[in-house]
């Protein structure tokens, strides 16, 4: 998730470009950007799993990642929404809204350091990109190893 025009909010569309090269086996990675209204119809096909990767302001120091999973029970449906501004939170009110079967969701942070109308993505943000897409890859691979030892 995330707009590449505004600085460090496209930190997530910048993990994504780093996943694509090399998906973690058994996920599906996909760049939305801006575009959470067409998330939200993605995921009404059911995924077990859904990682959002996005800039997430919690007042730690810029460049840090994080890993929230937010509470689902406690989301309201949304209202309304704007198909174009989507932070996880609304994606996640709206598909309740739409009544999408959501299973689990974990959303990779990284506190922003300037997400001001502007190119790229300032030099601390820009240096997780890394390890943000490690803690992706190492949050696939602990979920498919948890499935496989309890489905057999």
């Amino acid at each position: 998730m995330g707009n590449v025009f505004l600085g460090d909010d496209g930190f997530g569309v910048a993990v994504a470009e780093l996943l694509a090269g090399h998906p973690p086996e058994g996920a599906r990675v996909a760049d939305f950007g801006i575009r959470g209204i067409h998330l939200a119809y993605e995921l009404m096909n059911g995924y077990d799993l859904l990682i959002l990767v996005d800039a997430v302001a919690r007042g730690d120091a810029p460049g840090t990642v994080s890993v929230i999973e937010p509470d689902l029970a406690a989301i309201e449906p949304a209202a309304g929404v704007d198909g174009h501004g989507m932070s996880p939170d609304a994606l996640l009110a709206c598909c309740k809204g739409f009544g999408v079967p959501l299973r689990r969701v974990l959303v990779v942070g990284c506190e922003p350091a300037d997400c001001s109308y502007r190119w790229g993505l300032t030099e601390q943000v820009a240096d997780s990109v890394d390890a943000a897409g490690k803690t992706v890859r190492g949050l696939v691979a602990t979920v498919l190893d948890a499935g496989a030892r309890f489905s057999g």
